[in-house]
């Protein structure tokens, strides 16, 4: 091997990287844990609500070190960006998929109008939506088109009107407005993404994840680690408030009087026993009170003075009274908001409300602002008045926002500025209760609704202050149209039994390698865990999300790639059985496998790529570790191990033999007739196959809420339950459709319900939980409230440990990926071995032994679906699942007509007696890799958890069938088809 050097750097290198990738999720494991423990010690289970106070008390110690240097390049808040991120079934937390009105868009843009075609459209594209793919822009035109007769979507009552003046006049054709709709609908979709995506930032889970879902309308949302359900639920699904407000200048005497009087009762309520050395005095600027606090004597003050001492002066100019630090702000704006702190505001300022400054990236300090508000606490001029908002340049080519509003906007925005400019005051522009800037008016009021926001921005600020003004033009409903919301007790007891189907895979592959190659296996085992550092390195560095999926793509890595090893193996053993050197059949072995090794892992990577495109969610994390193990795979076996054995073998009287004693003849001798037994085969075959299709047809299969919409709930009891008991109730209680099932221990039950599956809302979800709740609570311990049933606490034992909802429209979605997903990944790879053999025949030998696969599976969920001890619904994991069949199969069908053609190449078919050669030269491989396999998924499926036991069970029959299929399917198939153009060769 050449380039021996720069291959041992870069795997020194490679190492290294992911050792130190990893050491981030060392440090924050480590500081967790004595954040944990820190925790249980000072609050013992005996206080009441123990469990939130761990947890807050857990927060604060992590804040509290959470800049402190650890290991001299890291602190705690570092480590935590870079650490692996752990999806939603690993962690707890919620994950939805929005749905932006793009209906109430088209309604806002079109002025609310009552034009009865344009309603009537609307209605047409509702109804057309449920059953078609397209997007519901393009069904309102198509609606729109069948119906309009003379009307124009340039009509004066629909989109000419003078919202849109700017973009669309009265001669425009349908034509030529529809581009123009189509970018507003998009400018408000990123809009919404954007209110989102700041909603998110502040919500306070680390790692969160948002996206767009292509052009339609969808935005993708998780939150790993989320605690408070019901707040994140409503934080997403609820329509963004933009709101313009006058602020108080900080010359106002009446707000700093209130802060005095406030600062002194807040003394009586926290400490009354506490006695101050001097008093406060009322001053009539805000800055001089706040500068009487010395900063040498700031955490004494803050102690002693709640507000005072947590306050710093406002820069001068700014229109904010005050500033802190963000730390405090929480602690400062509950202080004013309490009701007796509020009754000391002077009547003249009654009704004043203070917001935050949005707080700029890594800000340490935010300003506070006085807004004039009124009784009902509506602000002066509300977001829905603007018509449109750009970034762009002041006069100075510095980063601005223009904005433009409507003609009732453009009145009320020249009263407002007005009034700003003789009040010297500035206009507070907010939005979710955080205030993102507030300018002066310096050149008097403006008319005509244009006005022009400056100050300290960059161009991204810019770009995101103008999507945030843009998003309270046109405010859609964001609808959840799929959810899943997993409880942390669960995520944790998913990692628990990742970890141990991980540990007790590992050691059967590493203990067998030995038992079977002796110290080959070594070599081999090492490889081994430098592969699997390396994929978790990988995982870490690209930042990709670690799911129970992904564990189990990990842990499948691990039985595979101990198929590259063993194929460079049996060659080695097959060049010393010639006779050849030590050193070149080494050389040999690893030349004559790697053909092999690259269609048979080339063929998975690319069942992994379409799973990867047409998943979602954790099933994407599978695909990922997938991807990612066979390239690993194939480094580490190829090269590392290589290295060690050339490494070993090149010092004189070292020995390496790759058997042992028991296994060093096995398989030596085979000569077995496969083809004459291909008859048998065809028969068997095509009465599983015909079972298999007679079932899919009369019986069918349990599709899941994936593929048929619904809700989903996964609780716990503390006693054994009767599903059909509890089926009779529920069904009682929502109608017919209701199924109850036992998910793993007698214990635990799995509910699906299709109940008002097509209304969305946060407040349906809650209705549903609230039936759930009051149908089993004969069956809950007594005392157990609604907030300890539902998803919540990490230390619960009961209740709803996790809840999947789907919507019927993204269901069908779904249903139609999956499908494109199996079909795509069979064209692919048909044209890839195309490609590869140059024959169509062994392209349809590999095709049909894969659909062969994939109907016998499928017949067996069908057969066997109600009858067994554990969830066999049809959903995104068995899709998964197939994928993987189909990757398997062709795997090792791959394997065996790189051998055929090998020997055929050399040799010829000679009436298929040298095919029965290639399959029995490949036997010992094919059975290795099988049986390892096996094992590996065997680990899973018993220790791996319920919630992945269906999963594992269809691939655990999948290699079963697929390693029968690729010697007694794929090949036959392959050589019928080629007998007549053997015979003709040949001129037999």
């Amino acid at each position: 091997m050449q380039n021996k050097g720069l291959i041992r750097l870069f795997a020194i290198l490679f190492g290294l990287v992911s050792i130190y990738q990893l050491s981030y999720t060392f440090i924050t494991n480590k500081l967790e844990g004595d954040a944990e423990a820190f925790a249980v010690s000072q609050i013992s289970e005996a206080e009441e609500d123990y469990v939130a106070k761990r947890e807050a008390l857990e927060a604060s110690y992590l804040d509290s070190i959470s800049d402190n240097t650890v290991l001299g390049f890291t602190s705690y808040e570092d480590a935590k960006t870079k650490e692996l991120n752990k999806g939603l079934d690993l962690k707890g937390g919620i994950n939805v998929t929005l749905q932006i009105s793009v209906k109430d868009i088209l309604k806002g843009l079109a002025n609310n109008t009552k034009n009865p075609v344009f309603n009537k459209a609307l209605a047409d594209a509702d109804e057309a939506s449920k059953s078609s793919d397209n997007t519901y822009l393009e069904l309102f035109f198509e609606a729109f088109d069948q119906i309009k007769g003379d009307t124009k979507l340039a009509s004066p009552d629909i989109f000419a009107n003078k919202g849109l003046s700017d973009d669309i006049n009265f001669q425009m054709t349908d034509d030529q407005v529809k581009p123009v709709i189509r970018r507003k609908i998009d400018e408000s979709i990123v809009s919404a993404f954007e209110v989102l995506r700041e909603r998110i930032d502040g919500f306070g889970v680390t790692q969160p994840n948002i996206q767009r879902e292509g052009n339609s309308g969808r935005i993708l949302v998780e939150l790993p680690g989320a605690r408070d359900i019901a707040r994140a639920q409503e934080l997403l699904s609820s329509t963004a408030q933009l709101e313009f407000w006058e602020t108080y200048p900080q010359s106002n005497n009446s707000i700093g009087n209130f802060l005095v009087s406030a600062n002194e009762r807040l003394k009586e309520i926290l400490k009354p026993e506490v006695k101050e050395d001097t008093e406060a005095k009322p001053e009539s600027e805000i800055d001089s009170l706040l500068s009487d606090v010395s900063q040498d004597s700031l955490d004494m003050t803050a102690q002693a003075n709640p507000i005072l001492g947590k306050l710093i002066p406002a820069n001068p100019g700014s229109h904010a009274i005050a500033r802190a630090m963000v730390s405090d702000t929480a602690e400062l704006g509950e202080y004013l908001r309490m009701p007796e702190i509020r009754r000391l505001l002077p009547n003249d300022i009654q009704f004043t409300k203070f917001l935050w400054e949005r707080p700029a990236q890594d800000a340490e300090v935010v300003d506070l602002y006085a807004l004039k508000s009124n009784r009902e606490g509506t602000p002066r001029i509300s977001g829905d008045v603007v018509s449109d908002a750009q970034d762009t340049f002041d006069q100075f080519n510095k980063p601005a926002v223009s904005m433009t509003m409507n003609t009732r906007g453009a009145k009320e925005w020249e009263e407002l500025t007005g009034d700003a400019y003789n009040n010297q005051t500035g206009i507070a522009i907010v939005l979710d209760n955080k205030v993102y800037t507030a300018p002066g008016v310096s050149s008097g009021p403006i008319s005509g609704g244009r006005s022009e926001i400056t100050g300290t921005f960059t161009v991204n600020e810019t770009k995101d202050i103008a999507n945030v003004l843009r998003a309270g033009k046109l405010p859609a409903s964001a609808d959840i149209i799929q959810s899943e919301v997993v409880g942390p007790s669960l995520g944790q007891e998913a990692i628990d039994s990742g970890f141990m189907s991980f540990v007790i895979a590992m050691i059967f592959v590493l203990v067998w390698m030995i038992f079977y190659y002796g110290r080959a296996g070594v070599f081999a085992d090492i490889a081994l865990v430098f592969n699997i550092l390396l994929i978790f390195g990988v995982l870490t560095s690209l930042g990709a999300v670690l799911t129970l999926p992904g564990i189990a793509g990990i842990v499948l890595t691990i039985g595979m790639s101990v198929d590259a090893n063993v194929l460079i193996f049996e060659r080695i053993k097959e060049e010393l059985a010639r006779g050849k050197g030590k050193a070149q059949a080494i050389a040999d072995g690893f030349g004559n496998a790697l053909s092999s090794i690259l269609d048979a892992n080339i063929t998975t990577g690319l069942t992994a790529i379409i799973l990867f495109i047409f998943g979602s969610g954790p099933i994407k994390g599978f695909a990922t570790t997938l991807m990612i193990g066979i390239v690993t795979s194939l480094f580490t076996a190829i090269f590392v191990t290589r290295l060690m054995i050339e490494a070993y073998t090149s010092k004189k009287g070292r020995r390496l033999d790759f058997s042992t004693g028991i296994t060093k003849n096995l398989f030596t001798k085979m000569n077995i007739d496969f083809l004459s037994k291909r008859k048998i085969a065809y028969i068997v075959s095509g009465i599983l196959v015909a079972i298999s299709v007679f079932s899919l047809f009369t019986k069918g299969l349990n599709q899941g809420v994936d593929f048929i919409g619904g809700r989903s709930y996964q609780i716990r009891f503390e006693k054994a339950v009767s599903p059909s008991e509890i089926a009779s109730e529920l069904n009682t209680e929502f109608g017919s459709g209701t199924m109850v099932k036992t998910f793993g221990d007698a214990n635990q039950i799995k509910v699906t319900t299709p109940y008002k599956v097509d209304e969305e809302g946060v407040e349906v979800d809650t209705e549903i939980q609230n039936k759930l709740y009051t149908t089993l609570q004969k069956y809950l311990p007594d005392g157990t409230s609604f907030e300890d049933f539902t998803v919540g606490a990490s230390e619960k034992s009961i209740g709803i440990l996790q809840s999947v909802k789907v919507g019927p429209t993204i269901a069908d979605d779904i249903k139609k990926n999956a499908f494109l997903a199996i079909i795509g990944s069979l064209a692919v790879v048909f044209l890839y071995i195309l490609l590869r053999f140059r024959k169509w025949q062994f392209s349809l030998g590999a095709v049909v032994a894969v659909f062969h696969d994939v109907m016998i599976v499928l017949g067996i969920f069908s057969l066997t679906g109600s009858i067994m001890p554990f969830n066999m619904e049809i959903d995104q994991a068995f899709i998964a699942a197939i994928l993987t069949v189909i990757g398997y199969s062709l795997n090792d069908t791959v394997v065996v007509f790189d051998r055929i053609r090998e020997i055929t190449a050399l040799k010829g078919f000679n009436d298929g007696v040298n095919i029965n050669d290639a399959l029995n030269s490949t036997l010992s491989r094919t059975l290795n890799t099988s049986l390892t396999t096996l094992i590996v998924l065997l680990a899973i499926f018993i220790f791996g958890g319920e919630s992945l036991r269906g999963f594992m069970f269809a691939m655990i029959v999948g290699v079963v069938v697929g390693t029968y299929s690729s010697v007694f399917i794929a090949t036959p198939v392959m050589f019928d088809s080629l007998k007549k153009k053997i015979a003709a060769a040949t001129g037999a």
